[in-house]
Formats: structure tokens, C-alpha cells, sequence
């Protein structure tokens, strides 16, 4: 496997256990924006394996439709995309960040996290 796919695989299981220590922290919102991360990183490097070149930009959704994921993979991917913008400004939210956030909803982030990671990493490695 080239470096470069290997240093974003890193890079979002870092992001994942960073979600996983603010979920401790109960810092709700860097929850939420790690997930996010951890799910772009992890399309990023698959996106580099199947295309040899790296992609742009910070929309799961886009990097997921050129990826053709599977349907449940969406589903959770087009859940967590918002989370690049409203897990970091008050006007996004409506509310300062920190205070839009509920364990439960995170929870689900970390899950999502996890089950694209898990799937991503099956598909870089075939």
C-alpha cells in the first residue's frame, strides 16, 4: 500500500480515538466534528487507492456517490455529513456548538464512524 493512502488510514483512526476521549470529556461537539474527520479520512484514502490520485474538498456525500457505496454505508454517511459545518459555528447551528450536542446523538456518530472505517479499510485492502 503507497504511504501517502496509509498516512490518512492513520489519520482517521486518530481522529476516531480522539471522538472516543472528548465522548469521555463529554465535549459533545469535537464528538461530533472527529467523527466527521474520521469518516473524510477514511473515504479520502479509499478515493486515492481506487483512483491513484487524492481528492478534494470535504463533502463525504460527493467522496461517498464517486466512491458507489453501498446503500446502508450512505445512509449513515449523508447522517453525519452535516456535522463538518454545525459541530463547529454558532450561526450553522443556530446555537453556540457546544450546547447543540446530546450523548445519544454522538454515540451515533461514533458508530458511524466505526462502521465506515471498518468497511473502507475491507475495500482498500482487497
Amino acid at each position: 500500500m503507497r504511504e501517502e493512502i496509509n498516512d490518512w488510514i492513520v489519520q482517521a483512526e486518530a481522529d476516531l480515538r480522539k471522538a472516543k476521549v472528548l465522548l469521555g470529556a463529554k465535549e459533545f461537539d469535537g464528538v461530533a466534528f472527529n467523527s466527521h474527520q474520521a469518516v473524510e479520512k477514511i473515504l479520502k484514502a479509499l478515493f486515492m487507492k481506487r483512483n491513484r490520485r487524492g481528492r478534494a474538498g470535504h463533502s463525504v456525500i460527493y467522496i461517498a456517490k464517486e466512491l458507489q457505496v453501498p446503500e446502508d454505508i450512505f445512509s449513515d454517511i449523508k447522517k453525519i455529513s452535516p456535522e463538518y459545518l454545525i459541530s463547529r459555528y454558532p450561526d450553522i447551528a443556530g446555537v453556540a456548538p457546544v450546547d447543540f450536542y446530546n450523548e445519544e446523538t454522538v454515540l451515533d456518530y461514533i458508530r458511524i464512524a466505526e462502521g465506515v472505517l471498518k468497511w473502507a479499510k475491507k475495500q482498500i485492502l482487497k
